[in-house]
């Protein structure tokens, strides 16, 4: 995907520079040229744009939820049922964005949640993401299902900050090759889903048949890690000697099928396609990505595998909040994981705000799963988050303009974010407090 860059690029570094405003004169110096943005700059557009630009089965993944979409609606409803009050003539001509989060200070309260799969979107997601996460001063929450190895990945970001998400595979010593290989790469913590120990009933790709991992792409993470590719030629070497055949059933979608796998696996395309390995790969990862029977004592040895931050993401209930910190964590994610799971799921909007009221203010917890624009990001942040993940919007971006696209909608969400703390009278991110906001008479 060719390259576009939107000028200028809205880094966040000092309080003084004023996001929003240096955006909106960058875009509105451009309109007197006859030029408008690329990447819109409201989701509505964004969103559509982006889905006329991506593959039915790109959309479906990355577009798409669980069951009815319940859970996605419910998101944006949660938003829809309160309101900003602003403040006037507050005397605040500055803000400062930048929150602390395990001992160290991040520019803005953003980060980017790791969405899977983007090779659907296109091949190089990831190293797009991460040096639009790089170029912003973002950190990015790198995906465990991404189809470039994390070390590449940490690479492209040429010093930008990172964390690194695990699903928890059921080989245990494949968990612990997957920290590892985090802690090497310069990972700041270690972000644990929770909410995906099976796959979710998602219509819009069962509709289409379509799983990119069995089509061996987001599956990178794996094939580079020399545990999981011990588990796959033990596999292999156990089916040769059984005399287990796989089945050779030839239809042409079996034949794409091949070759995507074989395009995706690491090594030349001739030799995979003479070699049982790409397929066997796709076959593990779909049998032990992820641990259906995942329990809290898995967690508490987290202490004694990671020297990381521990991040639980998918946490929901308020007992479960109450749980994780008595087992040490550092921080949880409060997330339906963008509705994708279970349909009319809470509002991951109302879980943080349960699950603030039940372990008080001190505990770090970051909120994702229906963030679209900087305003939403300033309305969690008053409700009790200490950060914000952002998923879908940089995607959509990605999908219009590759790295350019994906920084254009960061810098766009944090300039909303500093201009609606600027008509409040927030001065501080990290103050963005209740009284900002009211249930909405509206409603």
């Amino acid at each position: 995907m060719p390259q576009q860059h939107e000028h200028p690029t809205a880094t966040a570094t000092t309080p003084s520079e004023g996001l929003g405003r240096s955006r909106q004169s960058a875009i509105y110096r451009d309109g007197v040229l006859g030029r408008r943005p690329t990447v819109p700059t409201d989701f509505a557009e964004l969103e559509r744009r982006a889905a006329k630009a991506s593959s039915a089965k790109a959309w479906a993944y990355v577009a798409g939820g669980a069951g009815e979409g319940r859970t996605m609606r419910n998101n944006r409803a949660a938003f829809d049922r309160w309101a900003v009050v602003p403040r006037m003539a507050h005397g605040e001509a500055a803000r400062d964005l930048s929150v602390d989060l395990f001992g160290k200070s991040l520019p803005t309260p953003l980060l980017l949640a790791p969405v899977g799969a983007g090779q659907l979107i296109d091949p190089d997601c990831d190293l797009h993401v991460a040096r639009a996460a790089a170029a912003t001063g973002v950190p990015y929450v790198f995906t465990n299902q991404g189809g470039t190895p994390m070390e590449e990945t940490a690479a492209a970001m040429d010093g930008g900050r990172h964390w690194m998400q695990l699903y928890w595979s059921t080989d245990e010593d494949l968990v612990d090759s997957l920290i590892g290989r985090a802690e090497a790469n310069g990972a700041e913590a270690l972000v644990v889903t929770l909410d995906t120990t099976l796959l979710g009933w998602r219509p819009q790709d069962l509709n289409l048949g379509s799983l990119p991992f069995a089509q061996g792409k987001g599956i990178g993470q794996y094939t580079s890690d020399p545990r999981f590719l011990q588990i796959v030629r033990d596999r292999i070497a156990a089916a040769k000697s059984s005399g287990t055949k796989p089945d050779t059933t030839i239809t042409l979608g079996a034949i794409k099928s091949l070759i995507s796998m074989t395009r995706q696996h690491p090594g030349s395309f001739w030799s995979n396609l003479r070699s049982p390995e790409p397929r066997a790969s796709v076959e593990t990862f779909l049998d032990i990505y992820s641990n259906p029977g995942l329990r809290w004592s898995h967690i508490e040895t987290l202490r004694e595998r990671t020297r990381l931050p521990v991040v639980l993401k998918g946490i929901l209930h308020p007992d479960d909040a109450r749980r994780a910190f008595d087992l040490g964590v550092d921080a949880l994610v409060v997330s339906n994981h963008g509705g994708r799971q279970v349909d009319s799921s809470i509002a991951s909007l109302d879980a943080l705000i349960a699950v603030r009221e039940a372990i008080g203010p001190e505990p770090t917890v970051l909120f994702d799963s229906g963030i679209r624009t900087g305003a939403d990001v300033f309305m969690a942040l008053a409700h009790g988050a200490d950060a914000c993940l952002l998923g879908r919007p940089y995607m959509y971006g990605v999908a219009l303009a590759g790295q350019a696209g994906a920084e254009a909608v960061i810098a766009n969400v944090l300039a909303e974010l500093d201009l609606t703390m600027a008509l409040t009278g927030a001065s501080r991110a990290r103050d963005i407090s209740p009284e900002l906001v009211v249930p909405n008479p509206s409603r």
